[in-house]
């Protein structure tokens, strides 16, 4: 066996695992498997974190998780989608190692993953929420996951195989689920549970206790709000997530009124179907129905709630909308959008405070390891942009905090390169496994229990790569590199681009300097070690793969 790993991180390695007694610093005695819970919420960005600097919303339930553990300022995702970050969380595997490259796709549930082996191991085992990979799960004692991507009210769930409507609010349901199954546990055995969130996924739509209370707030604004893309090219410009054009203000901004939402709304039949008119309007139409369907999930009472509170939004657009600049109209779609991905992320944190709170009660809070992460970051309000996909730091960079105070120093930070990755050989490391050889992420244990320095032969770069073009928002397909100080991507498959960013001089990514002479040397060598991590991860020819996603439809 090789127990080296390679200067990029890019190969596992035959791992011995560190005993328990050493990780959890025991004499003399048997000691206890810690429990493992993964919180996971589906594009909640780092962006939105008072721990990590926000003033957008404050999280006091996850700082108290930074407060009490660690905190990774640098950990990203190999593939910022919902699906494939997922399964690369699962499995220890780059996308195109475990097969699930683009949301269209089937995960192979019949391939190894971490709560497997921890099932195998002895562990109770219970996967909660957001699944979002077209399959059944395996490896777990208890799985009630949401269909597809979930519905905020009275959303509808796959329990054990059973089918199951629940009322309520997604947040606080999958919370309830996560507690039920912790009161119905062995207790003389270890769990390991994955409480995975919908919130707050596109088109966030708050809880009802929610409902209004940003409404007298001004947002500030991100710095390049109104980016017009001037050093960059086609990828940049032909993408179709701007908050401006691309936000639908019926579906995500929920800009119907009662009378609206009780109409009936039908496509438009036409025998050109590629008339952009015709287009447009059934994209609004479509747009209108979906929102449709999500409100009428509510009840009578939680829709004279929400009508309500949503009444002075909808008096205002009408009276505005043909007034707004450009300009105008992007600052303000702005801020409604914040005040609803705002709003829902204060029902993430209250349900995370829920869950500490009875593990805290039912003595097991310091006996679990807590992970919170999401499956990437997400842009709010970056280049203009709304959602994720592209290597560019909001959506490749994802929040990373773990708590576990018998190894995790409370209050520690750590600037090593993590990745997603990275969760399954850690969880089977500290779960006193041997972590199986072809995982390709890095247990992160060294890092957790050094106060956050990497070892010496830690990564020096990150690997990239996105496929799911053309699809939803028309982010072209891309790879590329992250190190501690650059960053380089290739656009590839309808465009030829290369962009390079200076990170230190250039955090927020304006200036692409892959063609001026004074980073000649500098891209020279980005091209060498993209080259090698690309050999080290596998990746051979990413030009020229096509996956199962180009032969089918994508979801949103």
């Amino acid at each position: 066996m090789n127990d080296r790993f390679t200067r990029f991180g890019g190969v596992r390695y035959a791992a011995v695992p560190l005993s328990l007694a050493a990780l959890v610093g025991c004499r003399g005695e048997q000691p206890r498997r810690p429990n493992i819970i993964v919180m996971i919420t589906d594009d909640h960005t780092a962006q939105a974190m008072s721990c990590y600097g926000s003033l957008l919303v404050e999280t006091p339930n996850l700082d108290r998780l930074a407060r009490e553990g660690m905190l990774f300022e640098n950990c990203y995702v190999p593939n910022a989608i919902s699906g494939p970050s997922r399964a690369c969380i699962l499995t220890g595997k780059y996308s195109h190692t475990n097969g699930f490259t683009d949301n269209s796709q089937t995960f192979d549930g019949d391939q190894q993953t971490f709560p497997k082996l921890l099932h195998e191991a002895g562990y109770q085992t219970a996967m909660i929420g957001k699944w979002h990979l077209n399959s059944d799960p395996q490896g777990f004692d208890f799985w009630s996951i949401l269909i597809g991507q979930g519905e905020y009210y009275s959303p509808q769930f796959i329990e054990n195989g059973e089918r199951k409507v629940e009322k309520g609010y997604v947040t606080d349901i999958i919370t309830d689920k996560a507690i039920d199954f912790l009161e119905r546990r062995d207790p003389s055995r270890p769990f390991a549970m994955l409480y995975y969130h919908k919130a707050p996924h596109r088109n966030w739509m708050p809880a009802q206790r929610h409902l209004g209370i940003n409404d007298d707030r001004v947002f500030p604004e991100p710095a390049n709000l109104l980016d017009d893309y001037a050093t960059r090219g086609r990828a940049a410009r032909e993408q179709a997530m701007e908050i401006g054009r691309d936000m639908w203000p019926e579906w995500d901004l929920k800009l119907l009124g009662p009378e609206e939402l009780s109409q009936s709304w039908e496509l438009e039949e036409s025998g050109d179907a590629n008339r952009d008119d015709v287009k447009r309007a059934n994209d609004r139409h479509a747009a209108i129905m979906q929102f449709q369907a999500a409100y009428n999930r509510m009840t009578p009472e939680e829709q004279a709630r929400w009508n309500e509170a949503f009444a002075p939004r909808i008096a205002e657009w009408r009276r505005i909308k043909d007034k707004l600049s450009p300009e105008e109209l992007v600052r303000w779609k702005y801020q409604q959008y914040m005040k609803d991905y705002c709003a829902v992320i204060k029902g993430v944190d209250e349900n995370v405070g829920r869950l500490l709170d009875y593990l805290e009660q039912i003595g097991e809070l310091d006996n679990t390891i807590i992970v919170y992460t999401s499956d990437q970051g997400f842009f709010l309000g970056e280049h203009g942009w709304f959602d994720k996909r592209f290597m560019y730091e909001e959506c490749q960079r994802t929040p990373l905090l773990v708590r576990y105070p018998k190894v995790v120093a409370a209050g520690s930070r750590s600037r090593a390169l993590a990745m997603n990755i990275d969760l399954a050989p850690t969880f089977v490391e500290m779960a006193g496994l041997g972590v199986p050889d072809d995982m390709q992420g890095r247990s992160l244990v060294p890092v957790l229990t050094s106060g956050g320095q990497a070892p010496d032969d830690w990564r020096t770069g990150v690997y990239y790569h996105y496929y799911e073009y053309p699809s939803w928002h028309s982010v072209k397909r891309h790879y590329g590199i992250r190190t501690a100080d650059y960053k380089l991507i290739h656009f590839y498959n309808d465009v030829d681009e290369w962009e390079l960013y200076d990170m230190q001089a250039d955090p927020q990514e304006m200036h692409n300097v892959y063609d001026d002479p004074a980073y000649a040397a500098v891209r020279a060598d980005l091209h060498r070690q993209l080259k090698a991590l690309q050999q080290e991860c596998g990746d051979k020819d990413p030009d020229e793969r096509e996956t199962e996603f180009f032969k089918g439809a994508a979801t949103l």
